[in-house]
């Protein structure tokens, strides 16, 4: 490719879009973006004047040649861009609210991204994702899709068997882990490999080295994980973590803790304090700050989202596509066979080479024994899921949530079904044809 970069970000009114800007203005160098187009949907054109608003201003501080444009009209930014990002959320924060609510109500966890609450998100999302495929093949057959909406893992998977588009999936917990080993070994990030082995949300940190000399063992014996602010902070069990060898991603709470985490939502949730009504008060404390004219950087505020470090993730990934590096990222591809107990078509979250061609998984040295059955169950959970979404089948939403380990009943689980379904009616046009 040659210079003159053009990226779009869908969902550009997002609160995270500052956090991108920067990190193009700090890549410029060896990822020369000249065109960024937010765009976003009519409901979200304030939010987008306002963070558009600032991204103008903090490229305009750069004095680098960066054209930052604003737009509703999602064709016209996706016309001939080299590289697609995506950031955004169907229904918007209330139906997130939905995701985490309705479950409680049938004794079951409400999370965006497990459990039934992440299969909503995904029956509202794949269809709209799979649109934004449709029209990438006839703009910009070429480019490369970076997703960072969530479920990733599963989006990634659904536009892998549905759309000829290259996409790679991206979630900012590995970043989340190195950093935190690098804080905790006060060693710089490079110094330091960890090998990821699972799903998206669903993964466990099977080597830890730095400089090559394993620190696993003094990790796991002083109990040590890594954490973020939209997951409760509650203590691991010593005793299984040393048994799986293995440091769990924080999203494996919700299965290794699932009494508890539940009653921490079922408290929240009496308290008016779900996780979407939190991040509907940071957000529109940070829309606040991003209006004031004087403003011109990304502020600290932001790092209290739960998607601290994305920018990070998503600018290191294509800068690594553009410059052929060959650097090792952890990232959302295609299984292959990777995990020989995974279909070839299966999402997975592993190390992968990145090059011009995209990312290549890296043969993992080892998975935790205690891990591979988890990771088939909800992998079989997912694949239904998909499915689901992109027929419109009842059926196969209630298979899906059969196979889910945190399904307790499938009685139940049919009645919330219902109920989640007829919430979302407006999103899921699949499951209501006339």
């Amino acid at each position: 490719m040659g210079t003159g970069l053009k990226v779009a970000v869908i969902g550009g009114g997002s609160s995270y879009t500052p956090e991108l800007i920067e990190g193009f203005i700090q890549h410029y160098e060896s990822f020369p973006v000249t065109d960024i187009v937010l765009v976003d949907i009519p409901v979200g054109h304030h939010k987008l004047a306002i963070v558009g608003g600032l991204a103008q201003r903090m490229v305009e501080r750069s004095g680098l040649p960066i054209n930052v444009s604003l737009t509703l009209d999602r064709k016209e930014a996706l016309k001939d861009a080299h590289y697609v990002s995506t950031q955004m959320r169907v229904g918007l924060l209330e139906a997130r609210g939905w995701d985490e609510k309705i479950p409680l109500k049938y004794g079951m966890l409400g999370q965006e991204t497990t459990g039934a609450g992440g299969m909503m998100k995904a029956l509202r999302t794949i269809p709209v994702l799979l649109d934004i495929c449709r029209d990438m093949e006839a703009l910009c057959p070429d480019a490369w899709l970076l997703n960072f909406t969530n479920p990733a893992g599963m989006v990634t998977e659904a536009i892998m068997k549905h759309s000829s588009i290259r996409s790679i999936g991206l979630c900012n917990s590995p970043i989340a882990a190195y950093k935190w080993l690098s804080g905790l070994y006060q060693v710089p990030a490079e110094r330091i490999y960890c090998e990821f082995a699972g799903l998206n949300h669903l993964h466990w940190i099977s080597r830890i080295e730095i400089d090559g000399e394993s620190k696993l063992e003094e990790l796991l014996e002083a109990g040590g994980s890594y954490s973020a602010s939209n997951v409760p902070q509650l203590a691991w069990n010593d005793t299984l973590i040393r048994a799986i060898g293995a440091i769990p991603s924080y999203y494996l709470k919700y299965y290794y803790l699932h009494r508890e985490m539940l009653g921490e939502q079922q408290a929240a949730a009496a308290r008016g304090e779900t996780r979407a009504e939190t991040v509907k008060r940071l957000e529109d404390e940070l829309f606040e700050i991003y209006k004031r004219p004087e403003l011109a950087e990304k502020p600290k505020q932001l790092e209290q989202r739960g998607g601290a470090y994305y920018s990070e993730a998503a600018v290191n990934l294509m800068k690594a596509i553009h410059t052929d590096s060959g650097e090792i990222q952890t990232l959302n591809v295609m299984n292959g066979d990777t995990l020989e107990f995974l279909p070839a078509d299966a999402s997975i979250e592993v190390n992968c080479v990145v090059t011009k061609n995209g990312a290549v998984p890296v043969p993992i040295k080892r998975v935790p024994a205690g891990a591979v059955g988890l990771i088939q169950a909800v992998k079989t959970y997912e694949s239904l899921a998909i499915e689901a979404a992109v027929t419109g089948s009842r059926e196969k939403a209630l298979l899906a949530l059969s196979s889910h380990p945190l399904i307790d009943s499938v009685s139940e689980a049919e009645w919330m079904l219902n109920e989640m379904l007829e919430r979302n009616r407006l999103y899921l046009p699949q499951f209501f044809k006339v």
